[in-house]
């Protein structure tokens, strides 16, 4: 791909994150919202009219046979990522594939391997790595203006009452995969040091889904982590990073807009806000394109080892919680 291409996007799938892809898609000016696959042509016109978008096609087959289609972005219910990526990787389509990446570290690691054995780029469309903050707050961290770091803290919780994609296990349910895998992720990018102790536990529904759940992590330098996410409830989303000399307060996790600066005793140094975004996920898009450019099988922000390793640690945790999906069993 050559600097001046504009990025001809592929979405499979037509729901409220594949909507939130065309708005992004739609504000940018060297990636566009080429085309929409869904299982119906119905459906998929009323898309492609709603966001304007070229190519409408009622099979995600159709949408991968299109040549003009660049990058495939997969916004389908991660139980459903599995079938959807190995067939356009198979067909030689770039892939940009929605958290959680896989249902399990089986599935995640079949599907990296087939990527490096056809040499198809592949991604995991985790957005908050691909945000400009992530290196704000690396700097914060190691230009030592909270001392040594000791504690991380946190915390996603939305209120999401009975919804399919939570309560069923053939859907993948529960708040880790949903929710839970953003605080994993948050704590990766600025506590990368090896995991030496992993617990937790859950709530679960009737369903056998982890509905709010609590992970803490002991890693090899010393640090620790206190993680919680939830389906069923109003978190605040905070994360804190807390130093010998002051701490981090990051206002969302899933989403950063301000990191709060604190010294010694929490007093106030300053509030850092983010740049404006169209919805934050422009990031991950234009990192994609910036890694075709490049010739690169995975983006810098998120490589595939780190997307695996995030995939084992919630295979291990639900394995704990005996929270099972069917696609366990294969």
């Amino acid at each position: 791909m050559k600097q001046d291409h504009i990025l001809r996007v592929g979405i499979v799938g037509a729901g409220w994150i594949a909507e939130k892809a065309a708005i992004t898609l739609n504000g940018l000016t060297d990636c566009e919202a080429y085309a929409i696959g869904s299982r119906t042509i119905d459906k998929a016109e009323a898309f492609a009219a709603k966001w304007n978008i070229p190519q409408a096609y009622g099979s995600y087959e159709a949408l991968l046979a299109d040549s003009d289609v660049d990058l495939v972005y997969v916004a389908t219910p991660h139980s459903h990522h599995y079938d959807v990526t190995k067939a356009a990787l198979l067909a030689g389509k770039p892939c940009l594939v929605e958290k959680a990446f896989m249902a399990n570290a089986r599935q995640a690691n079949e599907i990296i391997d087939l990527a490096h054995r056809q040499q198809v780029f592949l991604a995991e469309a985790i957005w908050t790595r691909y945000q400009p903050v992530v290196t704000t707050i690396r700097q914060l961290i190691s230009s030592g203006r909270i001392g040594e770091p000791r504690l991380l803290t946190a915390t996603l919780g939305y209120s999401m009452g009975d919804k399919s994609r939570i309560m069923r296990p053939d859907l993948c349910g529960g708040a880790l995969l949903d929710l839970g895998v953003y605080a994993l992720n948050f704590t990766r990018m600025f506590f990368p040091a090896d995991i030496v102790s992993i617990d937790g536990t859950c709530v679960k529904s009737e369903t056998g889904m982890d509905l709010t759940n609590a992970i803490t992590l002991v890693l090899a330098d010393g640090k620790l982590c206190n993680l919680q996410s939830s389906a069923q409830c109003v978190g605040d989303n905070i994360g804190v990073i807390a130093g010998t000399e002051g701490n981090l307060i990051i206002d969302n996790i899933n989403n950063p807009q301000t990191v709060t600066v604190n010294g010694p005793d929490r007093t106030y140094v300053e509030t850092i806000r983010v740049p404006r975004q169209i919805t934050g996920y422009e990031y991950q898009f234009q990192a994609c394109r910036q890694a075709l450019i490049d010739g690169l099988l995975e983006p810098r922000e998120m490589p595939h080892a780190e997307t695996l390793y995030i995939m084992q640690l919630m295979d291990g945790l639900r394995r704990k919680w005996d929270v099972r999906y069917p696609m366990d069993e294969d």
